[in-house]
């Protein structure tokens, strides 16, 4: 249920975490990772319940903006689960994804649905006879939305925006889990029975159901639970310290609370219009 004071839509907006990765093997365990925990986040995060001031019917109308968008270019990747995954597959994927555009003296030359392999290949109908530079490959890499992106470095993307206090939690969550050993192999221990069946109705699940979905068995709440535990034991052998000497499990508070009640809170720039989201 969502209880509102009239207000509008609110942190429709996405934000992102980007974190590092220092070898193939390294990336492919934090993608593996990252990806399949990427609804959770979407739950813990989740306050886009309103369009034009009115309930739609999901607790992250966003996510679920992304789940009926462009098939091609979304979603869960199931190859990344696949034994032999690596920069090459993700490679694959990229090229084999239809083109948008180019960019050509400072304007889009439209690409639609061409091959970006036609590109390297000197044939791409829109731009006869050329090649493309890194630029048009950095370019196409951004025209591709899965719940997790790999650059030089992996995005995160499940999360609506929020207050600054969330916002400042995102990059916490993820580098507790993705920056320490232990871990990542114990949130990989959480996700690691999950198929590709589990992945893409979790994603779709949790958009209307927030921490009420459930994937093998289990709550997505209790799975947040575990995942900001885990974050926090991370995050604590980290050992990063601030000036005042208070290492970075404080940004998890606000998750923490969320994962433990079961209630995500929405937050609006006048303290009295607060909402509960059930």
């Amino acid at each position: 249920s969502v209880a509102s004071r009239g207000l509008g839509d609110v942190y429709k907006r996405q934000i992102q975490a980007n974190l590092d990765f220092d070898s193939e093997a390294d990336m492919v365990m934090k993608f593996r990772t990252s990806l399949a925990l990427q609804p959770i986040a979407t739950a813990l995060f989740a306050c886009s319940p309103f369009t034009e001031g009115r309930p739609n019917g999901f607790l992250s109308a966003r996510a679920n903006v992304w789940t009926d968008t462009d098939a091609d270019r979304t979603g869960m990747l199931g190859f990344v689960f696949e034994d032999g995954f690596g920069f090459e597959r993700y490679a694959d994927y990229a090229l084999d994804t239809p083109m948008y555009f180019a960019k050509r003296d400072g304007r889009y030359v439209d690409a639609s649905g061409q091959s970006f392999r036609d590109f390297q290949a000197g044939k791409l109908p829109a731009l006869p006879g050329q090649y493309p530079t890194l630029k048009d490959w950095n370019d196409h890499l951004t025209t591709l939305f899965p719940e997790v992106r790999l650059k030089a470095y992996l995005e995160m993307r499940g999360a609506d925006g929020g207050p600054w206090s969330r916002i400042c939690a995102l990059p916490a969550l993820w580098a507790g889990v993705l920056y320490d050993a232990p871990s990542l192999a114990a949130a990989w221990d959480l996700v690691k029975d999950w198929d590709i069946a589990d992945h893409e109705r979790l994603r779709r699940d949790v958009t209307r159901l927030g921490l009420k979905a459930e994937v093998a068995g289990r709550s997505v709440r209790d799975i947040a639970v575990d995942l900001v535990n885990i974050a926090k034991q991370g995050l604590k052998n980290r050992a990063k310290f601030s000036g005042g000497m208070v290492d970075e499990r404080g940004y998890l508070s606000e998750l923490e609370d969320i994962a433990d009640s079961g209630i995500c809170l929405l937050y609006t720039s006048d303290a009295a219009d607060d909402m509960q989201c059930v």
